[in-house]
């Protein structure tokens, strides 16, 4: 059984229909334990929409999303959601915000300390637990934010651009870091974006949409080695991945 199953997942929003917006026009694809799958496309294509819809951010009007075989009818920490941006509580410490995600877990007060001090290791933040977010970096913001999103121990990591406020360098580093603590861990992924570039890098599936409304042009398979190093980004088989998928996208 896929882990992720969409079948015709369609989208509008406005309830008329003359003045209705029609975001994803028809989607279906299924992730299974372990996949990383990225989505591009154009912006507007509705692809941040798809992402909001498995998540149960949005209710679903048409079509079929299922998780482990259960419909999808609302959020859930299994599901854990990431944003372009981190979205820290700016009241509390890297310490206690990545705490506050276990706060759905039926953890004591002792493993949510043990589970959060294994986090604040992971994602590289040790001597900054008790710093609040505004002393942050940007790159540690979002490591802190997604810290806060594995401590409710989601089977499933859902990205919603969230390098995209970052710069250049500070981005692949992220990408680099986030694909070795996925691999470790062994949590599935799909992540939302219109860099090229970091699809590929990061995924296992790339799947092209087309304009709004979106709709699921190609699925390319991303048969490059793992782990996956920086400098596999100028290697002849990436960079004709990247060529392939711009193709389709006429860019």
């Amino acid at each position: 059984m896929a882990k992720l199953n969409l079948e015709n997942v369609q989208h509008h929003f406005g309830a008329a229909e003359a003045t209705a917006v029609h975001a994803v026009g028809s989607a279906g694809f299924s992730l299974s334990d372990g996949d990383f799958l990225a989505i591009v496309g154009p912006s507007g294509c509705g692809k941040s929409t798809l992402l909001r819809l498995v998540a149960g951010l949005v209710p679903l009007r048409d079509g079929h999303i299922a998780f482990d075989g259960e419909p999808v009818t609302g959020p859930s920490p299994r599901r854990g959601m990431v944003f372009q941006q981190p979205a820290l509580f700016p009241w509390l410490t890297v310490e206690r915000n990545i705490a506050f995600g276990a706060r759905f877990r039926a953890l004591s007060r002792k493993q949510t300390a043990t589970l959060t001090a294994e986090l604040i290791s992971a994602v590289g933040l040790e001597d900054f637990e008790s710093f609040y977010p505004s002393a942050l970096s940007g790159g540690m913001q979002q490591r802190a934010a997604l810290a806060r999103t594995l401590a409710g121990g989601p089977d499933l990591l859902l990205l919603d651009e969230p390098f995209g406020a970052l710069d250049q360098q500070t981005r692949a580093k992220m990408q680099v870091w986030l694909a070795g603590l996925l691999a470790e861990r062994g949590i599935s992924a799909l992540l939302v974006t219109h860099d090229i570039e970091e699809a590929v890098f990061l995924s296992d599936r790339v799947l092209v949409m087309s304009g709004r409304p979106g709709r699921i042009l190609r699925e390319i398979d991303i048969d490059l080695p793992r782990p996956r190093a920086a400098g596999i980004r100028t290697a002849p088989g990436f960079v004709a991945l990247k060529a392939e998928i711009g193709a389709i996208l006429g860019t």
